[in-house]
């Protein structure tokens, strides 16, 4: 067993990183060293050595964290190196006390005067700290948000963030909730309350607080997933009307297909009649009022399948759609209507040879021509292509390098 410490003391000497050292140099090897002092931690954790392993994990945990600011981890890798390393220095500690006032203070260290990183997560560590250690990490929160600057967002972050913790292992559903209200800056933040209210059985209260958040955090980040809890919430309580209100309420507030295949999802779910009717009525409306939303027509008239007014209405709104949703109706449009593309196709391949900000645009233009070429086949007009072809030719002989790259490609006359 010696044997292995002095082993995990080497490969912690692994870790070490010098601040001189080119951030991108060795990235590599250093994430090795760390996955290979993880597997013997481990290892030996399971074989019972906890209490050995516990100071070398916790000194991986800090030369990791230092290494981290001269480093560069856009790929995150590294972090999620240290993180597991912090994981199982709390393993570590579970099985192996430490003196829990002296853990409390250094992970309340860490996490107040540290980097921003590793997370730390208390749920992992109460069983190693018991109630003394809890309480001295209570002790030392209290103490931080008394002294922190007020102007220091990273200090009063590190502050809120224990205390949110530490009222979530407390047991008590009602702090918890309480502590996390403090704070409801976001939708993520509601989204806290209603979990945790869900997973201690008070569903009512869940869908409440789910309420109260969509109605002031609806357009934020992450709302989307708020809205989906609080429907499931009110389809386990087997309230089908409010959560196709849900639904609907979100399409009429900001009709896009994603918002109409959430509604249309719930309506199978529940048995509800099909909403594409509605649907469909409500964005034609939009459109009248406000052509902006003609994208959202198109995108749901084919979702449902209405392919010929979505192909009207796109005509009508080419400027609006965007060359990609235009592109791909083109290429659906082709295949049952080749007729009724070429023309659009032409005025593509014109945009896209003048478009003299795109260094690719010649490029770009030839598989346009291969449409182009494909729908005039399919409609037996073989002359239009080749009239177009020699028509476009003349226009650009100005434009050699156009010239060769249609050459290149057997676009030639």
């Amino acid at each position: 067993m010696d044997d292995g410490i002095e082993d995990l003391t080497g490969l912690v000497d692994r870790l070490r990183r010098d601040r001189r050292t080119h951030p991108y140099r060795g990235r590599r090897e250093y994430s090795q060293a760390a996955a290979d002092l993880a597997d013997r931690c481990t290892a030996l954790i399971d074989a019972g050595a906890a209490a050995s392993v516990a100071p070398v994990l916790r000194r991986a945990v800090e030369r990791m964290t230092t290494a981290l600011m001269y480093m560069d981890d856009s790929s995150g890798v590294i972090g999620d190196d240290l993180q597991q390393i912090m994981n199982l220095y709390a393993r570590a500690c579970i099985a192996a006390p430490q003196n829990p006032r002296r853990l409390a203070g250094w992970l309340v260290k860490l996490e107040c005067d540290g980097p921003g990183w590793p997370r730390i997560v208390l749920r992992d560590f109460a069983p190693a700290l018991g109630a003394a250690g809890l309480a001295e990490v209570e002790r030392l929160v209290a103490d931080r948000a008394a002294t922190a600057d007020p102007e220091s967002w990273t200090a009063l972050f590190a502050v809120r963030d224990l205390r949110e913790q530490l009222a979530e292992v407390s047991g008590d559903i009602d702090r918890h909730v309480q502590v996390l209200a403090e704070h409801l800056t976001s939708a993520v933040q509601y989204a806290r309350i209603v979990d945790a209210l869900r997973a201690a059985g008070r569903p009512v209260e869940a869908i409440a607080w789910a309420r109260r958040g969509l109605a002031e955090k609806a357009g934020w980040p992450r709302a989307d997933q708020l809205r989906d809890t609080l429907v499931a919430l009110l389809l386990e309580q087997g309230d089908s009307e409010a959560a196709l209100s849900v639904r609907q309420a979100e399409f009429d507030r900001h009709p896009t297909l994603e918002a109409f295949r959430a509604w249309e999802s719930t309506a199978v779910q529940t048995s509800a009649p099909d909403p594409s009717p509605a649907a469909v009525e409500r964005l034609r409306q939009r459109v009248a009022e406000k052509p902006l939303y003609a994208p959202e027509l198109v995108d749901v008239l084919t979702a449902v399948g209405a392919h010929g007014e979505a192909w009207t209405v796109a005509r009508a709104n080419a400027d609006r759609l965007g060359r990609h949703r235009w592109l791909d109706l083109l290429e659906r449009r082709s295949a049952t209507e080749p007729r009724e593309v070429i023309e659009p196709y032409q005025n593509l391949i014109e945009e896209q040879v003048g478009d003299t900000s795109d260094k690719q645009r010649y490029r770009r233009a030839l598989p346009l021509l291969s449409a182009l070429q494909a729908a005039c086949r399919a409609t037996g007009q073989d002359d239009r292509f080749t009239a177009y072809l020699t028509d476009f030719r003349e226009r650009h002989r100005r434009r050699p390098t156009l010239l060769k790259t249609l050459d290149a490609a057997g676009f030639r006359t």
